[in-house]
């Protein structure tokens, strides 16, 4: 016994150093080797809070702020962490809802678009002043937390369609950005907002906060290692001119329609009227933005339908300037050209009216009076260059030089609405009558705008802008520049476009709309202080009373402005649409409207197109 009893000691002394080895180690393995239990205490005490960054800022041409951030707060729950036990009358209380609100939040479709392990958006759009008094309970609500986000705010109510809104990302976005939003975050959905997303929307950033057993917060952990930062979305100006884009808008009270300014030697656009529109603020994120998107969406006007860009409207005699150019170019119009016509066009058993007016002796005086005769003619020259029989021919000419001058296509302007309107080719043509059916004077309303013909108010503009140049234009665009950035706005908008017009033709074509101001069509829009050129026109409406139309730039040596103006059933282009184009040619060039003018002005704000049709 005696013998074996050290035995026994040294087998016990080396089963315990075993079992304390083990256990040394095991817990060596815990603490210094295993971070699973100190990430699972970390989660117990660790909340990671998602940081929204501020969205970019948006000003005009002049500096003067159009579009800031306004903060709210979403209100988060993670339904794990939610005490069963909570006062739900005083949560209720606290964030002013209704008892059956807080039930029917926490009542969802788990398992599908909701997990009851990970936050979800409970309540959106909480005032600031209500979260206030609700942050200083959150900590006695286990499971829920707060999102500081931006929504947007108008320091002018216009210019909607061009600055366009934001919204919460749907599915789809979901789907198409993985990763890149998330659910409740915020996306621009129309105009610029739209356009520059990528610019404007900033980058998010993330915080972990310590917090005690009761939810408070204490202090950032880990001397904020593991944070970053939010990145502000980058700052925009825009080219346009406030104050003249109000201006406009003023203009058009009452009436259906756009305009459009453009600066010709750049292509920054200057105002982008769209008429019915509506206030910017009106779908700010707020808790009643959703009826007020009801009440435009059921308005009969349609305010969101912007005209500017997506109306396609028959140009009417503001064509007539483009066709002489192309008719120069090709050779079958001299400047001097006299065309007889005694008050309508002639074919055959056909007759095509034109109003009383002095002989066009020439290819200016034919613009100044507007002379249906001389631009019928002067467009069946051209399509029957190459005979009587081969018109095809003819109009693949004509369209190839009208789509040098960006007509049949998008122009490329920043805004993601725009419509390319419609030029009607050959094989249009050719299922309309049948192949090798039809002639020039199957089509003769092409000659004055009218017919299939379909532009933009832009694309109008932007002819104007051509002319302005004698033959080249910028592709016309809003971005101004990138505030604090370096970075130069897209080459596209940098890109210089020549049409293929020599430069002598110009100069009658220009004489020609002078004298349309001074004494032809267009006086209504004479300025005795600026030489503005511009064109009127008449769209024949089969439906009502016809279109108002004019196109214009000014001064004439030293082009500062050019610009479109499309009013629905006025009439007459010089009747609205070319007081209307002078009044804001003088608001930008001259900052003011003077008492021995305001006639003219009260004229046009007398004008009620919609109410007193």
């Amino acid at each position: 016994m005696q013998n074996s009893n050290p035995k026994r000691f040294f087998i016990i002394q080396n089963v315990v150093i075993a079992a304390a080895v083990i256990l040394v180690l095991k817990v060596a393995s815990l603490q210094l080797f295993d971070t699973s239990y100190s990430q699972q205490a970390d989660a117990r005490t660790l909340e990671r809070k998602v940081l929204y960054p501020s969205r970019g800022l948006i000003y005009d041409r002049t500096g003067k702020l159009l579009v800031y951030n306004n903060p709210i707060y979403d209100i988060t729950a993670l339904y794990n962490k939610i005490d069963p036990e909570m006062d739900t009358s005083q949560f209720c209380d606290l964030l002013r809802i209704e008892p059956a609100r807080f039930v029917s939040l926490l009542d969802k479709s788990w398992g599908q678009r909701y997990s009851k392990a990970v936050p979800f958006t409970f309540e959106k759009q909480v005032d600031p002043r209500v979260f206030a008094s609700f942050q200083e309970h959150m900590y006695e609500f286990p499971g829920f937390s707060s999102v500081l986000r931006n929504v947007r705010g108008y320091r002018f109510p216009n210019a909607a369609h061009v600055l366009g809104y934001i919204s919460e990302v749907d599915q789809n976005t979901l789907d198409s950005y993985a990763g890149e939003y998330t659910q409740g975050d915020y996306i621009g959905t129309s105009g610029i907002e739209k356009q520059y997303e990528p610019d404007l929307k900033g980058s998010k950033g993330v915080s972990y906060v310590l917090k005690d057993n009761l939810g408070r917060e204490l202090s950032n952990t880990k001397l904020g290692k593991l944070d970053s930062a939010a990145t502000s979305g980058t700052d925009i100006q825009l080219s346009l001119d406030i104050e003249l884009q109000a201006y406009g808008e003023l203009l058009f009270k009452g009436k259906k329609g756009s305009a459009v300014a453009i600066d010709p030697s750049t292509g920054e656009i200057l105002a982008m009227v769209s008429s019915p529109t509506y206030d910017p603020e009106a779908l700010t994120i707020h808790q009643g933005r959703s009826r007020a998107f009801t009440e435009l969406m059921n308005d009969t006007l349609n305010p969101f339908f912007d005209r500017s860009v997506m109306a396609a409207y028959a140009p009417g005699s503001i064509f007539k300037p483009v066709l002489a150019l192309i008719a120069m170019q090709e050779g079958v119009l001299k400047p001097n050209r006299h065309i007889f016509c005694d008050g309508a066009y002639y074919y055959r058993h056909f007759s095509y009216g034109c109003h009383e007016h002095p002989q066009a002796e020439n290819l200016a005086i034919g613009l100044a009076h507007s002379c249906n005769s001389y631009f019928f003619q002067t467009f069946r020259d051209i399509m029957e260059k190459e005979g009587f029989t081969r018109a095809d021919r003819g109009l693949r000419t004509l369209n190839g030089y009208l789509e040098a001058f960006g007509l049949g296509n998008r122009l490329g302007v920043d805004l993601p609405q725009e419509k390319k309107g419609f030029l009607p080719d050959s094989e249009f043509y050719d299922d309309l009558y049948g192949k090798n059916v039809w002639r020039s004077t199957y089509i003769l309303s092409l000659g004055i705008g009218q017919g299939e013909l379909q532009l933009t108010t832009l694309q109008m503009a932007n002819l104007a802008a051509i002319i302005a140049n004698r033959g080249y234009y910028y592709t016309p665009h809003l971005i101004g520049r990138y505030v604090n950035d370096l970075r130069l706005i897209p080459d596209e908008y940098r890109t210089r476009h020549e049409v293929p017009i020599d430069a002598e033709y110009f100069e009658p074509v220009v004489e020609g709309m002078s004298m349309a101001v001074k004494w032809g069509t267009a006086t209504t829009a004479y300025h005795p202080d600026i030489e503005i050129c511009g064109k009127t026109g008449t769209s024949q409406n089969p439906h009502g009373k016809d279109h108002s139309v004019f196109f214009a730039f000014a001064p004439k040596d030293d082009p500062k402005i050019a610009i479109a103006v499309y009013v629905e059933n006025a009439g007459w282009g010089g009747t609205y649409a070319a007081p209307m184009a002078t009044l804001m040619i003088e608001k930008y060039l001259n900052k003011t409207i003077p008492a021995n003018r305001k006639w003219i002005e009260n004229r046009i704000l007398e004008a009620d197109f919609i109410t007193k049709p």
